[in-house]
């Protein structure tokens, strides 16, 4: 750790090092406070295979601060503690109730007066507060993994088990459900193996490849609408947020993160930091994304479009969602994404932009995500041959006349 670069994070305690992960170099975060008068570092989680970020290692240094969760000596201690005593048995249902108990947002002391065990589930989630992405894998994990795997031990299960589950499920759910609940039980044998609790699964688990690409147009009459219903809110930075979004083509995180010196109006492009992609992008201004940035006015935020108080905005939900419904646009339109799309087909049926362009400007790691636009391109293509034909056509009736 002493040898390491420490880089600094907008929030205090929170900080991060480059390491040699899985797949390559990545960030790796630590926080640092006090406990009982002692300073205490720790490692918060990788950037990629924790999906770790500056934010959520916050969070934790804070419930670790309230003492809403333990550190990781004592967890260590008390994990070391349990393996002497002779409790190893670390069966699925133990796993997932010590590991849907750290996704609690119990209070710790309060957790600790209930005396939940780990394998007890049905008190766990009748005694205990959760939010939903962790109510969520409470109600896949009841439905589906339980009873065909719950006393099980992850390394007494076989691969036999999980196709019958896949196989099970193919029957009545969609393939995006049955990847869910492989995950599910990937993440709860990853969580035993990390926590030096249990052995690993003996085998990596095939999960369903999932067609999920949505692809989003606006029509010339819901385009007109929707600049209607921009223009007349009163909310003027998340209304130029999705004109910006419109005009460029940049996703809600990227615009919520741009600041001012990413723009170089000398240049004419804006650099996207750490875009869904990977590396840094750079992508050209427009006359219109031009005027647009123009027209606003700065502040002391270093934020095109900030939040309270100057602070990167966190919330445009409620804002865009009205939008959407004053222009009446269909419900299962993103109201930002669906304008990164609208912004992409817009090119691609121009004829005017190859494929290999519009990835560039959508900053696409893959190319196979910007080839969902390439039937706009080539039925603009088709379009445009159409024309030498008229013209012969036109020829020929002169001629004749």
């Amino acid at each position: 750790m002493s040898k390491m670069v420490r880089h600094k994070t907008k929030y205090p305690g929170v900080f991060y090092i480059n390491a040699q992960g899985e797949t390559g170099i990545e960030k790796v975060y630590y926080i640092r406070y006090r406990k009982n008068g002692k300073l205490v570092e720790e490692k918060a989680g990788w950037q990629k295979q924790d999906d770790m970020t500056p934010a959520r290692a916050n969070s934790l240094r804070v419930e670790k601060l309230e003492g809403r969760q333990r550190t990781n000596v004592e967890r260590r201690a008390e994990e070391e503690a349990a393996r002497r005593a002779g409790d190893s048995s670390w069966t699925f249902n133990r796993l997932f109730g010590r590991y849907i108990k750290e996704k609690s947002t119990t209070d710790e002391k309060e957790l600790a007066d209930k005396e939940i065990k780990d394998d007890d589930l049905d008190k766990i989630i009748a005694e205990m507060r959760f939010k939903k992405p962790a109510q969520i894998d409470i109600s896949r994990y009841r439905k589906f993994i339980e009873k065909p795997l719950g006393v099980k031990q992850p390394h007494e299960i076989v691969s036999l088990d999980i196709d019958r589950i896949r196989i099970k499920l193919s029957k009545t759910h969609k393939p995006q459900t049955v990847k869910h609940v492989l995950n599910l039980i990937t993440r709860i044998a990853n969580y035993g193996y990390k926590k030096g609790l249990t052995e690993g699964l003996g085998f990596s688990i095939q999960k369903p490849r999932v067609d999920n690409v949505v692809t989003e147009d606006l029509s010339p009459d819901e385009l007109r609408r929707l600049l209607i219903a921009i223009e007349a809110d009163p909310n003027r930075t998340v209304a130029n947020m999705m004109l910006m979004a419109l005009h460029t083509g940049m996703r809600r995180g990227e615009l919520l993160k741009l600041k001012w010196n990413d723009i170089n109006f000398n240049t004419g492009f804006i650099m996207i930091r750490n875009p869904k992609g990977g590396r840094n992008a750079m992508i050209p201004i427009s006359e219109k994304a031009g005027e647009l940035l123009s027209s606003i006015e700065k502040t002391e935020s270093p934020f095109v479009f900030p939040g309270d108080k100057g602070n990167q905005r966190a919330q445009i939900y409620h804002v865009v969602t009205r939008i959407k419904q004053r222009a009446g646009l269909p419900k299962n339109f993103r109201p930002m994404h669906g304008l990164r799309h609208a912004y992409a087909s817009m090119l691609a049926s121009s004829g005017q932009v190859d494929i290999y362009t519009l990835q560039k400007l959508m900053t696409h790691k893959d190319f196979r995500m910007t080839q969902r636009y390439a039937h706009l391109r080539d039925d603009a293509l088709k379009k445009a041959s159409g024309i030498v034909g008229d013209i012969i056509d036109k020829a020929i009736s002169l001629k004749s006349a």
